[in-house]
Protein backbone atom coordinates (compact mmCIF):
# COMPACT_ATOMS: atom_id res chain seq x y z
CA UNK A 1 0.00 0.00 0.00
CA UNK A 2 1.28 3.60 -1.25
CA UNK A 3 1.74 6.87 0.95
CA UNK A 4 -0.78 8.54 -1.07
CA UNK A 5 -3.46 5.50 -0.39
CA UNK A 6 -2.88 5.56 3.22
CA UNK A 7 -3.26 9.03 3.82
CA UNK A 8 -6.87 8.49 2.03
CA UNK A 9 -7.65 6.00 5.05
CA UNK A 10 -7.01 8.71 7.45
CA UNK A 11 -8.82 10.62 6.14
CA UNK A 12 -11.91 8.68 6.45
CA UNK A 13 -11.65 7.09 9.11
CA UNK A 14 -9.31 9.75 11.29
CA UNK A 15 -7.19 6.82 12.44
CA UNK A 16 -4.56 4.45 11.50
CA UNK A 17 -3.28 1.24 12.91
CA UNK A 18 0.16 -0.92 11.29
CA UNK A 19 1.45 -3.66 12.31
CA UNK A 20 4.64 -5.29 11.36
CA UNK A 21 6.05 -2.30 9.67
CA UNK A 22 9.68 -2.31 7.79
CA UNK A 23 10.77 1.02 6.54
CA UNK A 24 14.38 1.10 4.93
CA UNK A 25 15.23 4.05 3.62
CA UNK A 26 18.01 7.28 4.16
CA UNK A 27 15.17 9.68 5.00
CA UNK A 28 11.48 9.58 5.10
CA UNK A 29 8.85 12.90 5.17
CA UNK A 30 5.37 11.88 5.90
CA UNK A 31 2.99 14.88 5.72
CA UNK A 32 -0.05 13.96 7.64
CA UNK A 33 -2.93 15.92 7.06
CA UNK A 34 -4.45 18.30 9.38
CA UNK A 35 -7.61 16.43 11.33
CA UNK A 36 -9.97 18.28 13.14
CA UNK A 37 -9.58 18.10 16.75
CA UNK A 38 -12.17 16.17 19.08
CA UNK A 39 -14.33 18.29 21.42
CA UNK A 40 -14.58 17.49 24.54
CA UNK A 41 -16.86 19.16 26.92
CA UNK A 42 -14.68 21.39 29.84
CA UNK A 43 -16.53 21.68 33.28
CA UNK A 44 -17.60 25.43 33.56
CA UNK A 45 -15.25 27.46 35.98
CA UNK A 46 -15.90 27.62 39.59
CA UNK A 47 -17.15 31.65 38.83
CA UNK A 48 -19.60 30.43 36.23
CA UNK A 49 -20.97 27.72 38.30
CA UNK A 50 -21.14 30.36 41.29
CA UNK A 51 -22.80 33.13 38.80
CA UNK A 52 -25.69 30.52 37.40
CA UNK A 53 -26.77 29.42 41.34
CA UNK A 54 -27.52 33.07 42.06
CA UNK A 55 -28.39 34.74 38.93
CA UNK A 56 -32.06 35.90 39.32
CA UNK A 57 -32.18 35.11 35.58
CA UNK A 58 -31.80 31.39 35.97
CA UNK A 59 -33.45 29.23 37.84
CA UNK A 60 -31.83 28.69 41.75
CA UNK A 61 -30.01 25.36 42.40
CA UNK A 62 -31.63 24.20 45.65
CA UNK A 63 -29.11 22.45 47.55
CA UNK A 64 -31.59 19.79 49.55
CA UNK A 65 -30.87 19.49 53.32
CA UNK A 66 -29.32 16.59 54.95
CA UNK A 67 -29.55 15.34 58.30
CA UNK A 68 -26.26 14.78 60.47
CA UNK A 69 -25.34 14.30 63.98
CA UNK A 70 -21.79 14.11 65.13
CA UNK A 71 -20.65 10.78 65.88
CA UNK A 72 -21.04 10.55 69.24
CA UNK A 73 -19.39 7.75 71.62
CA UNK A 74 -20.17 6.58 75.02
CA UNK A 75 -17.75 5.52 76.91
CA UNK A 76 -17.88 3.24 80.20
CA UNK A 77 -14.41 4.64 81.45
CA UNK A 78 -13.85 8.31 82.60
CA UNK A 79 -10.16 9.75 83.22
CA UNK A 80 -9.88 10.64 87.13
CA UNK A 81 -9.90 13.98 88.19
CA UNK A 82 -6.73 15.32 89.96
CA UNK A 83 -6.16 18.23 92.26
CA UNK A 84 -3.16 20.71 93.04
CA UNK A 85 -3.24 23.28 95.53
CA UNK A 86 -5.49 23.77 98.97
CA UNK A 87 -8.09 25.99 100.05
CA UNK A 88 -7.22 28.50 102.75
CA UNK A 89 -10.50 26.40 104.25
CA UNK A 90 -8.26 23.79 104.73
CA UNK A 91 -5.04 24.90 105.66
CA UNK A 92 -3.84 25.95 102.15
CA UNK A 93 -2.77 29.01 100.44
CA UNK A 94 -6.15 29.35 98.57
CA UNK A 95 -5.82 28.68 94.85
CA UNK A 96 -6.90 25.13 93.70
CA UNK A 97 -6.70 23.94 90.00
CA UNK A 98 -8.02 20.52 88.82
CA UNK A 99 -7.29 18.84 85.34
CA UNK A 100 -9.54 15.40 83.96
CA UNK A 101 -12.72 14.68 84.99
CA UNK A 102 -13.38 13.90 81.21
CA UNK A 103 -16.18 11.37 80.41
CA UNK A 104 -15.35 11.97 76.46
CA UNK A 105 -12.64 12.16 74.42
CA UNK A 106 -14.05 15.07 72.36
CA UNK A 107 -16.06 18.33 73.21
CA UNK A 108 -19.00 17.68 70.83
CA UNK A 109 -19.71 14.65 72.71
CA UNK A 110 -19.67 16.03 76.18
CA UNK A 111 -18.56 19.28 77.67
CA UNK A 112 -15.19 18.70 79.27
CA UNK A 113 -15.29 19.79 82.98
CA UNK A 114 -11.96 21.30 83.89
CA UNK A 115 -10.35 23.55 80.99
CA UNK A 116 -6.63 22.47 80.21
CA UNK A 117 -4.00 24.05 82.71
CA UNK A 118 -1.00 25.89 81.32
CA UNK A 119 1.92 26.25 83.99
CA UNK A 120 5.61 28.36 83.28
CA UNK A 121 8.61 26.51 83.07
CA UNK A 122 11.19 28.63 85.45
CA UNK A 123 14.51 27.90 86.63
CA UNK A 124 16.76 28.12 89.80
CA UNK A 125 19.39 29.36 87.91
CA UNK A 126 19.75 31.68 84.62
CA UNK A 127 19.56 29.67 81.15
CA UNK A 128 22.13 31.05 79.22
CA UNK A 129 20.65 28.87 76.45
CA UNK A 130 16.97 30.92 76.77
CA UNK A 131 16.19 31.87 72.60
CA UNK A 132 16.44 35.29 72.78
CA UNK A 133 12.44 35.67 71.85
CA UNK A 134 11.63 34.00 75.13
CA UNK A 135 14.53 35.35 76.86
CA UNK A 136 13.61 38.75 76.45
CA UNK A 137 10.62 38.59 78.81
CA UNK A 138 12.28 37.34 81.38
CA UNK A 139 15.75 39.12 80.86
CA UNK A 140 14.72 41.45 84.22
CA UNK A 141 14.22 38.30 86.54
CA UNK A 142 16.11 35.68 85.41
CA UNK A 143 18.83 35.82 88.09
CA UNK A 144 15.74 35.53 91.05
CA UNK A 145 13.72 32.61 90.53
CA UNK A 146 11.42 34.54 93.07
CA UNK A 147 10.78 37.19 90.95
CA UNK A 148 10.38 35.25 87.86
CA UNK A 149 7.71 33.25 89.31
CA UNK A 150 5.78 36.38 90.51
CA UNK A 151 6.20 37.58 86.41
CA UNK A 152 4.30 34.65 85.80
CA UNK A 153 1.42 35.29 88.08
CA UNK A 154 1.65 38.84 87.75
CA UNK A 155 2.14 39.79 84.06
CA UNK A 156 1.34 36.72 82.45
CA UNK A 157 -1.74 35.00 84.36
CA UNK A 158 -0.33 31.76 85.19
CA UNK A 159 -2.40 29.26 86.10
CA UNK A 160 0.80 27.32 87.66
CA UNK A 161 4.42 27.49 88.11
CA UNK A 162 7.21 24.42 87.46
CA UNK A 163 9.71 25.34 89.39
CA UNK A 164 12.80 23.06 87.78
CA UNK A 165 16.06 22.90 90.26
CA UNK A 166 18.71 22.59 87.47
CA UNK A 167 21.23 23.83 90.37
CA UNK A 168 21.25 20.33 91.97
CA UNK A 169 22.67 18.71 88.89
CA UNK A 170 26.00 17.35 89.89
CA UNK A 171 27.51 18.35 87.21
CA UNK A 172 26.64 21.90 87.50
CA UNK A 173 26.37 23.00 90.65
CA UNK A 174 25.45 20.43 92.90
CA UNK A 175 23.21 22.25 94.76
CA UNK A 176 22.07 20.78 97.93
CA UNK A 177 18.60 19.44 98.41
CA UNK A 178 18.33 21.66 101.48
CA UNK A 179 18.98 24.89 99.57
CA UNK A 180 16.48 23.74 96.93
CA UNK A 181 14.12 23.22 99.77
CA UNK A 182 14.54 26.65 101.04
CA UNK A 183 13.89 28.28 97.88
CA UNK A 184 10.69 26.30 97.84
CA UNK A 185 9.59 28.22 101.02
CA UNK A 186 10.53 31.32 99.30
CA UNK A 187 8.32 31.13 96.35
CA UNK A 188 5.16 29.57 98.69
CA UNK A 189 5.27 32.99 100.09
CA UNK A 190 5.59 34.95 96.75
CA UNK A 191 2.94 33.58 95.11
CA UNK A 192 -0.53 31.48 95.94
CA UNK A 193 -0.72 29.25 92.73
CA UNK A 194 -0.15 25.27 92.90
CA UNK A 195 3.58 24.10 91.99
CA UNK A 196 5.33 21.54 89.58
CA UNK A 197 8.09 21.06 91.67
CA UNK A 198 10.71 19.17 88.80
CA UNK A 199 14.62 18.59 89.58
CA UNK A 200 17.62 18.65 87.40
CA UNK A 201 17.32 15.19 85.53
CA UNK A 202 19.89 13.24 87.56
CA UNK A 203 18.81 9.89 88.40
CA UNK A 204 20.37 9.83 92.04
CA UNK A 205 19.88 13.19 92.64
CA UNK A 206 16.51 14.27 91.77
CA UNK A 207 14.51 11.82 94.44
CA UNK A 208 16.90 13.45 97.21
CA UNK A 209 15.56 17.16 96.17
CA UNK A 210 11.92 16.17 95.55
CA UNK A 211 11.53 14.69 99.11
CA UNK A 212 13.47 17.86 100.44
CA UNK A 213 11.11 19.99 98.54
CA UNK A 214 8.15 17.44 99.62
CA UNK A 215 8.43 18.29 102.81
CA UNK A 216 8.39 21.83 103.54
CA UNK A 217 5.60 22.25 100.79
CA UNK A 218 3.86 19.90 102.71
CA UNK A 219 -0.38 19.93 102.20
CA UNK A 220 -0.36 22.38 99.11
CA UNK A 221 -0.83 19.55 96.44
CA UNK A 222 2.22 20.12 94.57
CA UNK A 223 3.09 17.74 91.41
CA UNK A 224 6.34 15.84 91.87
CA UNK A 225 7.93 15.96 88.85
CA UNK A 226 9.02 13.25 88.25
CA UNK A 227 8.53 8.90 89.11
CA UNK A 228 10.06 7.08 86.39
CA UNK A 229 11.62 3.49 85.58
CA UNK A 230 15.56 5.25 85.83
CA UNK A 231 15.43 6.28 89.43
CA UNK A 232 13.97 5.74 93.09
CA UNK A 233 10.23 6.04 92.27
CA UNK A 234 9.26 4.27 95.15
CA UNK A 235 11.14 7.23 96.88
CA UNK A 236 9.18 10.11 95.14
CA UNK A 237 6.11 7.77 95.99
CA UNK A 238 6.66 8.14 99.76
CA UNK A 239 7.57 11.78 99.71
CA UNK A 240 4.06 12.47 97.78
CA UNK A 241 2.19 10.21 100.33
CA UNK A 242 3.91 11.45 103.14
CA UNK A 243 3.34 15.45 102.46
CA UNK A 244 -0.17 15.12 100.71
CA UNK A 245 1.26 15.68 97.09
CA UNK A 246 1.02 14.30 93.19
CA UNK A 247 3.51 12.47 91.42
CA UNK A 248 3.59 13.07 87.46
CA UNK A 249 4.47 9.43 86.11
CA UNK A 250 6.98 9.56 83.34
CA UNK A 251 7.57 7.45 80.61
CA UNK A 252 8.87 7.41 76.93
CA UNK A 253 5.67 7.34 74.01
CA UNK A 254 5.11 3.77 74.98
CA UNK A 255 1.60 3.03 76.46
CA UNK A 256 2.53 -0.25 77.80
CA UNK A 257 5.64 1.62 79.61
CA UNK A 258 2.99 4.27 81.33
CA UNK A 259 0.66 1.28 82.46
CA UNK A 260 3.46 -0.69 84.00
CA UNK A 261 4.99 2.20 85.96
CA UNK A 262 1.65 3.43 87.17
CA UNK A 263 0.78 -0.37 88.10
CA UNK A 264 3.74 -0.05 90.14
CA UNK A 265 3.46 3.21 91.72
CA UNK A 266 -0.44 2.48 92.99
CA UNK A 267 1.01 -1.41 94.16
CA UNK A 268 3.49 0.59 96.58
CA UNK A 269 0.28 2.38 97.92
CA UNK A 270 -0.15 5.84 95.89
CA UNK A 271 -3.66 7.04 95.01
CA UNK A 272 -4.42 6.59 91.47
CA UNK A 273 -6.35 10.05 91.59
CA UNK A 274 -2.61 11.71 92.60
CA UNK A 275 -1.32 10.35 89.65
CA UNK A 276 -0.77 12.33 85.94
CA UNK A 277 0.97 10.93 83.18
CA UNK A 278 3.40 12.17 81.00
CA UNK A 279 4.63 10.11 78.27
CA UNK A 280 7.09 12.40 76.39
CA UNK A 281 6.44 15.06 73.81
CA UNK A 282 8.18 15.37 70.64
CA UNK A 283 8.29 18.75 69.14
CA UNK A 284 6.39 19.32 65.96
CA UNK A 285 8.83 18.03 62.72
CA UNK A 286 10.41 16.11 65.74
CA UNK A 287 8.63 12.88 65.84
CA UNK A 288 5.19 14.45 67.04
CA UNK A 289 3.47 11.79 65.27
CA UNK A 290 4.93 9.07 68.21
CA UNK A 291 3.28 11.36 70.96
CA UNK A 292 0.31 11.81 68.97
CA UNK A 293 -0.19 7.63 69.05
CA UNK A 294 1.02 7.07 72.41
CA UNK A 295 -1.59 9.68 74.16
CA UNK A 296 -4.35 9.34 72.33
CA UNK A 297 -4.33 5.45 73.12
CA UNK A 298 -3.80 6.21 76.34
CA UNK A 299 -6.74 8.50 76.66
CA UNK A 300 -8.73 6.24 74.77
CA UNK A 301 -7.77 3.01 77.13
CA UNK A 302 -8.86 5.19 80.12
CA UNK A 303 -11.77 6.47 78.78
CA UNK A 304 -12.86 2.25 77.91
CA UNK A 305 -12.30 1.47 81.66
CA UNK A 306 -8.22 0.65 81.94
CA UNK A 307 -8.38 1.83 85.36
CA UNK A 308 -4.15 1.82 85.23
CA UNK A 309 -4.39 4.81 82.39
CA UNK A 310 -6.85 6.78 83.27
CA UNK A 311 -5.32 9.72 84.58
CA UNK A 312 -4.64 13.04 83.05
CA UNK A 313 -1.71 13.52 80.93
CA UNK A 314 0.76 16.37 81.09
CA UNK A 315 2.68 17.84 78.15
CA UNK A 316 6.62 19.23 78.00
CA UNK A 317 5.10 21.25 75.58
CA UNK A 318 8.28 23.77 76.03
CA UNK A 319 10.14 21.07 74.26
CA UNK A 320 9.36 22.55 70.95
CA UNK A 321 11.58 25.46 71.69
CA UNK A 322 14.46 23.09 70.98
CA UNK A 323 13.57 22.60 67.42
CA UNK A 324 15.76 24.19 65.35
CA UNK A 325 13.25 25.26 63.16
CA UNK A 326 11.84 27.95 66.17
CA UNK A 327 14.89 29.84 67.59
CA UNK A 328 17.57 29.87 64.46
CA UNK A 329 17.90 33.34 62.83
CA UNK A 330 17.12 32.48 59.28
CA UNK A 331 15.56 35.14 57.33
CA UNK A 332 14.20 32.71 54.86
CA UNK A 333 11.80 31.02 57.80
CA UNK A 334 10.43 34.22 58.73
CA UNK A 335 10.80 36.27 61.86
CA UNK A 336 11.43 34.01 64.87
CA UNK A 337 9.97 36.35 67.23
CA UNK A 338 6.26 34.55 65.57
CA UNK A 339 8.41 31.78 64.39
CA UNK A 340 9.35 30.58 67.75
CA UNK A 341 5.80 30.89 69.42
CA UNK A 342 3.72 29.39 66.67
CA UNK A 343 6.09 26.47 67.03
CA UNK A 344 5.07 26.26 70.32
CA UNK A 345 1.39 26.52 70.19
CA UNK A 346 1.36 24.12 67.31
CA UNK A 347 3.01 21.26 69.28
CA UNK A 348 0.68 22.49 72.04
CA UNK A 349 -2.55 22.28 69.87
CA UNK A 350 -1.34 19.22 68.83
CA UNK A 351 -1.18 17.68 72.42
CA UNK A 352 -4.87 19.26 73.09
CA UNK A 353 -6.75 17.64 70.59
CA UNK A 354 -4.80 14.05 72.09
CA UNK A 355 -6.50 15.13 75.79
CA UNK A 356 -3.81 16.15 76.48
CA UNK A 357 -4.94 18.56 80.45
CA UNK A 358 -1.24 20.03 82.07
CA UNK A 359 0.47 22.66 79.30
CA UNK A 360 4.46 23.16 80.60
CA UNK A 361 5.36 25.80 78.73
CA UNK A 362 7.68 28.88 78.10
CA UNK A 363 6.65 31.85 75.89
CA UNK A 364 3.77 34.08 77.14
CA UNK A 365 1.98 34.51 74.16
CA UNK A 366 2.12 31.05 73.57
CA UNK A 367 0.41 30.43 77.22
CA UNK A 368 -2.18 32.71 76.16
CA UNK A 369 -3.09 30.83 72.93
CA UNK A 370 -3.41 27.26 74.77
CA UNK A 371 -5.78 28.92 77.52
CA UNK A 372 -7.89 30.49 74.83
CA UNK A 373 -8.47 27.39 72.78
CA UNK A 374 -8.84 25.50 75.95
CA UNK A 375 -11.05 27.33 77.51
CA UNK A 376 -13.53 26.43 74.34
CA UNK A 377 -13.65 22.50 75.79
CA UNK A 378 -15.51 23.68 78.28
CA UNK A 379 -17.91 26.08 77.02
CA UNK A 380 -20.97 24.79 75.43
CA UNK A 381 -20.97 24.00 71.57
CA UNK A 382 -22.85 27.17 70.13
CA UNK A 383 -21.05 30.57 69.10
CA UNK A 384 -17.97 31.53 70.66
CA UNK A 385 -16.57 34.37 71.19
CA UNK A 386 -12.68 35.10 70.65
CA UNK A 387 -10.69 38.05 71.58
CA UNK A 388 -8.94 38.72 68.02
CA UNK A 389 -6.41 41.00 70.55
CA UNK A 390 -3.98 37.84 71.37
CA UNK A 391 -3.91 37.26 67.55
CA UNK A 392 -2.79 39.97 65.88
CA UNK A 393 0.90 39.27 65.85
CA UNK A 394 0.36 35.96 63.44
CA UNK A 395 -1.26 38.70 60.83
CA UNK A 396 1.99 40.33 60.91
Amino acid sequence: MGLDEVFELVKKTNRVKIDSIEITANEIVINIPTISPISIPQTPPIRESIRRIISPEEPRIEIPEVDWEPPVEKYKGYIREVQFGRPKSEGGRGKVIKIGGQRALYRFEEVQPNPPVVTFDIFDMPMPGLPKPVREYFQDVMEDPVEWAKKCVREFNADMVTIHHISTDPKIKDTSPREAARLMEDLLQAVDVPFVIGGSGDPKKDPLVLEACAQVTEGERCLLASANLDLDYKRVADAAMRYDHNVLSWTIMDPNMARDLNRRLISHGLDGDRIVMDPTTCSLGYGIEFSINAMTRLRLAGLKGDELVNMPMSSGTTNAIGAREAWMAKPEWGDRRYRLPLWEITTGLTMLLCGVDLFMMLHPLSATVIKEFGRLLVSKPGKIEVSSDNYQWIKA
